[in-house]
């Protein structure tokens, strides 16, 4: 059976609406972009998820505005469910911690980098 991993991500978003988009630095799908975020802790919800990853990875206070949609996606070696929600940053600038750069991208712009699949779901429904 095939491994399944239940993760959380949060689409970023500031003032002048554009969103947050960091590239993997590490793995197999190093270098593809994606929505910060990560695994849902047992007990967690996904909303405390998002805050402490986002914490560990970018060392930025974030709040967590309204649910975008839950991603079903199988990759080559597991089953991805990924719920997405938009947030905003609260306190800090985000630090690279574990990504090997970022980028604010406005609506129009998020096309020009290579999302990984399951994110690209994600771009295509806040299309």
């Amino acid at each position: 059976m095939m491994k399944r991993i239940e993760v959380v991500a949060a689409i970023i978003r500031d003032d002048s609406g554009r969103i947050f988009a960091t590239q993997r630095g590490y793995g197999e799908m190093k270098d593809g972009w994606e929505f910060p975020g990560g695994k849902m802790e047992a007990r967690e919800t996904p909303e405390e998820a998002l805050k402490r990853e986002i914490w560990e990875e970018l060392k930025t206070r974030i709040g967590v505005d309204e649910f975008i949609t839950t991603v079903e996606y199988d990759y080559p070696k597991f089953h991805l469910t990924m719920h997405c929600f938009y947030c905003h940053i609260e306190d800090g600038h985000p630090v690279l911690l574990e990504h090997e750069a970022a980028k604010w991208l406005l609506k129009d712009e998020l096309d020009s980098v290579e999302w990984l699949p399951a994110d690209q779901i994600v771009v295509e429904k806040m299309g």
